[in-house]
């Protein structure tokens, strides 16, 4: 029997930790483009499976045995991005459909040497979209991905546009796409998309930063789509979608808190910069024009509140069922209109409720300053809401008090509400002024279902 002097400690022979993860080199791509996937990885070698998710998950491709590659990870990653080198890439074949692509990597290996034995498995997600080569030649309806928003909350690196999920509670003003993410699509996004192709709805997808880089896009479809939580936009998004509209576009904003804050696209889209409520920070605060400034687009430095695109803005709206507010509300809207085509085959009255099941009002919810005429919610156009804009439902809805500090001047007792609303100017404009819509058709809500297809239907001829 041998002798020993010394016992090794536990941790000297420990197993090191398993993991793998990444990212692409773009948001999205077209049929001949070559994907660029970027993974660091403690493993020698992983696997790689890719699918289209939509009403069914459909694997169009597997790897194994590909090269593992541990690579460091920068201080400033949040922000800068990792700087990975190119892993391995892929070319999109023609027979990829549009859509939202889910990226599986994994890793397996059998612990340690001497303790932590036997087999271990890692694996994370990542992301990129599917353009169609052939804009609008199978569907009018083109869905945008709230690409921006995912990037906004990702704090892999330490920081995000939070402080409540970063280091030390530092909320970043700048961040990268250039890192590990898996974004927000399965919220609502998903469910939407799931519902539409179940029915027989073929859509086009497009992530936020296309309708700034890649505006000809907008030319080829009749109707613009934007689902669950659409927060993050850029001057030239808005540009482009206001133009669409202006010369008779069609968009439906199944989503909330949308277009809430200015951001400034950097690095060729890979990046993009908000200082949110810490606005007096932003270089542009010190310059005499702030229309680019990187906050709030209702501050009114900027005076270009989203109700002026969507109808409805985040001031006069608010929390339902979150943030303190609301909490024992029952998430569903009132009816005010219930002639109008939106209602059209719902079956639906004058102050009928719907959408409870789901609690589709909320989480976050935008509408617009309104009186009450005739015992129902009217516009008073003083917001920057279009003057052809009607409220046709509502859902009770307020800002946190301390959250209006960021305006001079700020009722933190108003009510506000979730709409749902229409307006026309050149094309026409429909929002549902909540985030949660989507889970209305996850549910199968028959109202829910039923305005749906009004607006899908309608605006796609």
């Amino acid at each position: 029997m041998a002798n020993f002097s010394s016992t090794p400690n536990q941790a000297s022979i420990a197993a090191n930790p398993i993991f793998v993860e990444g990212y692409t080199g773009q948001l999205s791509y077209e049929a001949g483009d070559e994907i660029t996937f970027h993974i660091s990885s403690s493993a020698s070698q992983f696997s790689v499976e890719i699918a289209r998710i939509g009403a069914e998950r459909e694997v169009v491709l597997t790897r194994t045995e590909l090269p593992g590659t541990e690579h460091p990870i920068q201080e400033n990653a949040s922000s800068y991005g990792c700087r990975w080198p190119v892993t391995f890439t892929e070319s999109v074949p023609k027979t990829w459909r549009s859509g939202y692509y889910s990226v599986t990597v994994s890793v397996e290996d059998r612990g340690g040497t001497y303790v932590q034995r036997g087999r271990r498995t890692a694996s994370s997600e990542l992301f990129f979209i599917v353009r169609s080569s052939q804009p609008g030649k199978d569907t009018s309806i083109l869905l945008q991905l709230a690409t921006n928003t995912y990037n906004a909350y990702n704090n892999w690196g330490g920081y995000s546009l939070y402080e409540y999920n970063a280091l030390n509670k530092v909320q970043a003003h700048r961040v990268s796409f250039d890192r590990p993410t898996a974004g927000q699509f399965g919220n609502w996004e998903r469910p939407f998309v799931a519902w539409a192709e179940s029915n027989g709805y073929t859509l086009d997808f497009a992530a936020n930063d296309d309708l700034e880089f890649r505006p000809e896009l907008l030319d080829s479809y009749r109707l613009v789509l934007s689902v669950g939580h659409d927060e993050y936009w850029s001057a030239p998004m808005r540009d482009h979608l206001e133009a669409y509209i202006s010369s008779g576009g069609n968009v439906a904003f199944f989503s909330g808190n949308t277009c809430c804050w200015q951001i400034r696209s950097e690095d060729n889209g890979r990046a993009h910069t908000c200082y949110k409520q810490w606005f007096n920070h932003d270089p542009i605060y010190r310059s005499g024009d702030h229309s680019l400034l990187a906050t709030l687009w209702a501050h009114p430095l900027i005076g270009r509140p989203e109700n002026e695109l969507t109808g409805v803005g985040f001031r006069y709206g608010g929390y339902h069922l979150s943030h303190g507010q609301f909490m024992d509300g029952k998430g569903e809207f009132t009816v005010h209109q219930p002639d109008h085509w939106l209602f059209e085959g719902a079956g639906l009255k004058q102050n009928d409720t719907f959408g409870a099941a789901d609690t589709i009002g909320g989480y976050e919810c935008d509408g617009c300053e309104f009186v009450i005429k005739g015992g129902v919610p009217v516009p008073t156009y003083q917001d920057g809401t279009p003057e052809t804009f009607q409220i046709l439902a509502t859902c009770p809805s307020r800002w946190e008090a301390n959250e209006g500090n960021w305006f001079d001047e700020f009722d933190k007792d108003r009510v506000g509400a979730a709409m749902l609303g229409i307006y026309e100017r050149g094309g026409t404009v429909v929002t549902s002024g909540t985030t949660d819509w989507a889970h209305g058709l996850r549910g199968n809500d028959r109202h829910v279902v039923q305005i749906t297809k009004n607006v899908l239907d309608r605006l796609s001829r």
